[in-house]
């Protein structure tokens, strides 16, 4: 472990800049064209080399743009790059387009972060009971909820973008068909979910636990249960939140987000220590009794629940209001015609999410039959817990592009679109950079406080360290991926995707998957290849 952080930090100077200079390689070889639906040059750098110049242009701007159009492109290039990053206005302030990108980003960010921080409340509960097989159960029942989950997912992760097309083109009545479609299918595939997840929990749980995992099968199976009964809820309010991201309205999402989180934590240690042991000598009903003396792990699976149930509520009584919900719409099928649009997009979607699931499925396969102790196993889910509290800012940025761009091209044209991503890619890479150097310096500080056993802290740190840098790339990947999401590119993302987790799971496989570094070097594979797959599609 102490060589691999000494390797790190030697080759960490050359990684910082790597994304822009990545970025700035990259653009030099294809110059100005960006594929997206139409190819054209960037009026803003008084290109021709897609576009005649008009006549009525002056002889000295003819000259300037002759000049551009005969030099290797190495110019207009680094003019591009320099446009990507953030501008200052004369008094000091962001201009206009970065105002606007910070005043979508910087809300989502919060909103998307308050879930793992409270994912991370969870776990040090969890970790109070003094059992790292308590941590094993519930690392592989998340992971195996999730796998659920995400496969009903690509709804809201479409309607986002669909929703802000309509809005920019003034289509509200449309907004509302696809807001009202995309829950009904989420109350239809959650239905489904929570059936099979509380039916057939062991089977579920398979995917992930080994077959000497016997021990937190008894730990996993009642969390997993538990857990279910939020599915439904989770992707309601998850539609909910990608609709209000359509709208460009990423305030009410963060009230809406803190309150019921707070719900969360207050119940969690009620739940997992119980409210009063042998408060009472009378016989009660089952759940009267468990609330008395806890749920144990489980409790941290009930608190999640109870907490999205009232924000799908919430979120539900918030778009009646906006007038982009009817109550009977949500439970009456819409017709093949309507559902066509939203199917062509999600199966592609639909297929990205089903790779993911694969990868990270085998990767948690794999942590779990690394030892029978379950300290492997506590080890890999406190680094994914640590992971995706940076994971979630750049969540930030993938969801602020998906809309933006989008809101863009509908408003302004292509242009405008490619302007707006381009500056979203330069935040994405400083991103990248502050979450790197901030998770690698904070680690001794943030590690004790998911697991007091110092086996468990110990096997963290090795992981923990790799995922730091893994952010490096992230700036690129879910700027990239955004930026798809708002051209609608959803076949090509979903190929890029693919392509990534082949790639992934060739490392599992490989001797690297033999150890808990390997498995986040696998990782890192992963997100390099998708970072110089999007970055490479932006700029074609």
């Amino acid at each position: 472990i102490g060589s691999a952080r000494s390797r790190l930090a030697s080759i960490s100077t050359m990684k910082l800049p790597f994304p822009l200079l990545l970025l700035s390689v990259v653009t030099t070889i294809h110059g100005f064209q960006v594929r997206s639906v139409a190819r054209l040059s960037n009026p803003r750098f008084g290109s021709t080399l897609t576009q005649k110049t008009s006549r009525a242009t002056t002889s000295h701007r003819s000259v300037a743009n002759q000049s551009i159009q005969e030099d290797d492109a190495s110019i207009s290039s680094w003019n591009r790059l320099v446009s990507s990053l953030p501008r200052l206005s004369r008094n000091g302030t962001p201009d206009e387009l970065d105002m606007k990108i910070l005043s979508t980003c910087i809300p989502t960010m919060l909103n998307l972060m308050v879930v793992p921080i409270v994912n991370a409340v969870d776990t040090f509960y969890v970790g109070r009971l003094r059992d790292p097989l308590a941590l094993a159960a519930q690392s592989a029942a998340n992971q195996c909820f999730f796998t659920v989950y995400f496969l009903a997912a690509f709804l809201p992760t479409i309607t986002a973008p669909v929703v802000a097309r309509a809005i920019g083109e003034k289509k509200w009545d449309e907004a509302r068909d696809r807001v009202c479609e995309s829950m009904f299918l989420c109350n239809v595939l959650g239905g489904i979910g929570s059936l099979i997840l509380i039916a057939f929990p062991e089977q579920v749980l398979r995917l992930v636990l080994p077959k000497s995992g016997t021990t937190v099968m008894a730990y996993a199976v009642p969390y997993l249960r538990l857990r279910a009964f939020g599915m439904l809820p989770a992707l309601l309010s998850s539609c909910g939140f990608a609709a209000y991201n359509g709208m460009l309205n990423t305030v009410t999402p963060l009230k809406v987000t803190l309150t019921t989180n707070l719900i969360n934590m207050i119940l969690d240690p009620l739940f997992i220590f119980g409210i009063g042991r042998g408060a009472s000598s009378t016989p009660s009903s089952l759940i009267i009794s468990s609330l008395q003396t806890g749920f144990g792990a489980a409790g941290a699976a009930a608190a999640t629940s109870v907490s999205e149930i009232v924000s799908s509520l919430i979120y539900v009584r918030l778009l009646i209001r906006r007038k982009l919900v009817q109550l009977k719409r949500l439970l009456k099928p819409p017709s093949l015609k309507a559902l066509i649009p939203l199917i062509q997009g999600g199966l592609a979607i639909l297929l990205r999410q089903a790779t993911l699931n694969v990868a990270f499925v085998c990767a948690a396969r794999r942590a779990q039959a690394l030892d029978p102790s379950g300290v492997s196993a506590a080890a890999y889910g406190i680094t994914m817990q640590i992971y995706s509290l940076g994971v979630v800012a750049h969540l930030g940025i993938q969801a602020t592009a998906a809309s933006m761009v989008s809101s863009a091209r509908a408003t302004g044209g292509d242009s405008a679109g490619r302007e707006t991503a381009d500056r979203i890619f330069g935040y994405g890479c400083l991103l990248g950079m502050v979450l790197a150097v901030g998770q690698y310096f904070l680690l001794p500080t943030i590690t004790p406080l998911f697991s007091p056993l110092p086996e468990v802290i110990e096997a963290v740190k090795g992981p923990a360290a790799i995922s730091s840098f893994i952010h490096l790339v992230n700036g690129l990947v879910f700027a990239g991926e955004g930026t798809l999401l708002g051209l609608g590119a959803f076949k090509d993302l979903a190929i890029i995707t693919a392509m990534g987790v082949l790639c992934m799971i060739s490392c599992l496989i490989s001797p690297l998957g033999k150890s808990l570094n390997g498995i986040l070097l696998s990782l890192a594979a992963f997100n390099l290849f998708q970072g110089l797959a999007v970055t490479l599609h932006h700029v074609r």
